[in-house]
């Protein structure tokens, strides 16, 4: 069993807030507790800003109120005096937001709406975490920070784009993170992390600014299934500055005690992840449910993808900003100024066909299941295996096929820890569900965390400060 982490995180949501309604710790310990933890452990580049003295005068009006209320004070706030760190694609007033690139930092004056709701339900944003350009990769490796590094092996990636952000979480630099997830990008650093990542339904969190393939969800990371869900209902509802918003939202009851699963085995799935993932299979069996295999018949859907996002890098991307791109974006960028309109109306088709064809399969079954990522960690440095690990190719994410489907059809997803590999390192299940189905989703997974074996603590990290130029940490 390896070691708790160092930071005061690692205690979770519930935990701590049972600690502050005790009184046995307040708000203000706590914060110091977790911003010490990131000074003097983040060697594997979770954050990229840390919010220092604004994050210690929240953690002092968190105490006035618990003070003042005592429990009643959760009742309007439920995440008083927890802490999140905020991926760094999104908006923060009292940080900056680098996107991952090297262009001028912007300082906003307002919250991202996910963002200024966490805070209004009393969390407290500690950092920024690091995330590829734009959150172009899922692996977190660019040129404003060193590549973040997996906990249970810092010579492999934490995945990406929200790599920090699954990082901070497993080694208990915060209780949850806020990330986002355009292709698998929350789901995917969670199953190489060995937490939780939750992808809502396509419009149950409003996202602003978004990306016009209309793929881009927010969602949370955690170290349970029931913070991930409690992180994500803060979050969620409309909001006038995204018009998709609150189309997520169509939760009905129903019967959870024989539900029909079809468990989806993607190609190219290792004998490591799957005899993991197995295990969650028979645990989801051993319930009753009715387990079997499945497979989705539809056309090759990476080509589209794959032109859905080069279209709208391209787009957000001006030539006079290309000195600035990273050398894997601007291969992106490139192809999606190659594209025609016909093309992107094809992919657009490619889309459609596959919501059609997952519709017609929800009809039969409750919730899909799945390994989240087929393979393990690759190196830190690399944006992909090492078939993969040249984006002159476009094959940056054919490695994550159970990923990016869920983006194009917009159904709620789920990853959470199987298991360990015979390497040591961790390996994710995903549950899928129909869109607006979020809370079973989330019902059928904290049933299987309960069935499954916790993983270990990944091992301490030393204690050499990280320094990242002007944002010290």
């Amino acid at each position: 069993m390896h070691p708790d982490p160092p930071g005061a995180g690692a205690r979770g949501i519930t935990r701590t807030k049972e600690l502050l309604s005790r009184g046995e710790l307040t708000a203000v310990e706590h914060v110091r507790s977790v911003l010490a933890a990131i000074r003097e452990h983040d060697e594997l580049g979770a954050y990229v800003a840390v919010a220092g003295e604004e994050a210690l005068k929240a953690a002092e009006h968190a105490d006035a109120l618990i003070q003042e209320r005592g429990r009643e004070a959760w009742w309007e706030r439920p995440l008083l005096g927890v802490t999140v760190s905020v991926k760094d694609l999104l908006q923060t007033r009292d940080l900056p937001t680098t996107r991952g690139s090297l262009l001028p930092n912007d300082r906003p004056r307002e919250d991202a709406p996910a963002v200024a709701r966490l805070r209004a339900a009393g969390a407290i944003v500690v950092g920024k975490t690091t995330t590829s350009e734009f959150g172009w990769s899922a692996s977190t490796v660019g040129r404003v920070a060193a590549p973040t590094r997996n906990p249970y092996d810092p010579h492999l990636t934490a995945g990406g784009s929200s790599g920090g952000a699954g990082a901070a979480v497993a080694t208990g630099l915060c209780e949850g993170a806020l990330g986002t997830d355009g292709s698998g990008s929350i789901r995917i650093p969670a199953a190489f992390c060995g937490v939780v990542g939750y992808k809502p339904s396509y419009g149950r969190v409003p996202y602003f600014p978004s990306g016009a393939d209309r793929l881009a969800h927010q969602g949370p990371l955690a170290r349970s299934v029931a913070d991930a869900g409690l992180l994500g209902q803060v979050i969620a509802g409309p909001h006038p500055t995204d018009p998709d918003s609150g189309l997520g939202s169509l939760d009905s009851p129903r019967d959870m005690r024989a539900l029909r699963i079809g468990w989806i085995e993607y190609e190219g799935t290792t004998p490591e992840i799957r005899h993991v993932t197995e295990q969650a299979r028979d645990a989801l069996a051993g319930e009753g449910h009715r387990v079997e295999e499945v497979e989705v018949r539809c056309q090759n859907l990476y080509p589209a993808v794959v032109d859905l996002l080069a279209a709208t890098e391209a787009a957000g991307t001006p030539p006079e900003h290309e000195a600035w791109c990273d050398p894997g974006r601007l291969e992106v960028v490139r192809h999606g100024r190659t594209l025609t309109g016909v093309r992107v109306i094809q992919a657009e088709q490619v889309r459609q066909n596959l919501r059609a064809t997952l519709r017609s399969v929800m009809d039969r079954y409750d919730l899909l299941a799945m390994a989240t990522v087929p393979v393990e960690p690759f190196a830190a440095d690399a944006i992909g295996p090492s078939w993969a690990a040249d984006a002159r190719d476009l094959m940056w994410l054919a490695w994550a096929p159970a990923s990016y489907p869920y983006n194009m059809t917009g159904q709620p997803a789920v990853s959470l820890p199987a298991g360990l590999t015979p390497a040591g390192l961790p390996a994710g299940v995903q549950l899928v569900g129909p869109v607006g189905a979020d809370d079973l989703v989330l019902t059928v997974a904290r049933r299987l965390e309960a069935l499954l074996a916790p993983l270990p603590h990944p091992p301490a990290p030393g204690r050499t400060p990280v320094s990242l130029g002007e944002r010290t940490l």
